[in-house]
């Protein structure tokens, strides 16, 4: 599956027979990281039933926990969870806080708001793919700008900075899977008048705006 990243925290929520599922969605570094978001959301929400929650940790996630915390066992936590691994996020967490409406929902029914509420959250969030790069800086004349602009359109690199002295220097962020081909037809395009510089491997993702944002 596609790693995903998770670019901003987001709020979900769910009501079913009056029963209000409040969803927080949020990124963590660390279990200890994990555990006092919770606590804080305990606190704020001090008034609530339950506040269940999943968390995934590591590269291939290798840390997974959850909790029902007093709700039937595998109705809240897993269903949750569920919904992490089903989206693809990494060093996530989800607390689903429970406000009971004085009608008691089921073993289904409680399954379907924990999943439905934390679906929620992920939808209202900003995810985009996490992807891996190399840097590359080009050192080029004025008149190859244009069908380097050009080439970088068609295979998605990202433009990081530039700067035009004697010549132009400009430094680009090219998906791993496309690198061979890029300097390929660039060097094609520029008849090895570009000089080509690679620096670092790096993993990164670009928000919805276009910006490219480094992890």
């Amino acid at each position: 599956m596609t790693d995903m990243y998770l670019l901003n925290s987001a709020v979900g929520e769910y009501e079913e027979k009056k029963s209000r599922f409040i969803a927080h969605i949020t990124n963590i570094n660390s279990e200890e990281e994990a555990n006092e978001y919770i606590a804080g959301l305990k606190k704020e929400y001090w008034d609530a039933r339950h506040n269940c929650y999943a968390y995934v940790l590591g590269e291939k996630n290798e840390i997974q926990r959850f909790s029902d915390d007093g709700e039937p066992g595998g109705t809240a936590g897993k269903p949750i969870l569920d919904v992490l691994e089903g989206s693809g996020l990494r060093n996530v967490l989800i607390v689903v806080t429970r406000y009971f409406g004085g009608v008691l929902l089921g073993t289904g029914g409680l399954v379907r708001a924990y999943r439905n509420a934390a679906a929620d959250a992920v939808e209202k969030s900003e995810i985009a793919e996490k992807m891996r790069g190399k840097k590359v800086e080009m050192i080029l004349p004025y008149t190859l700008v244009g069908k380097l602009q050009y080439i970088c359109a068609t295979m998605g690199v990202h433009e990081l900075e530039s700067s035009y002295e004697d010549k132009v220097k400009m430094c680009y962020l090219v998906p791993v899977e496309y690198y061979g081909k890029f300097c390929e037809e660039v060097n094609e395009a520029a008849s090895a008048s570009v000089e080509i510089n690679e620096l670092d491997e790096v993993f990164y993702v670009v928000c919805e705006s276009g910006q490219v944002m480094e992890l």
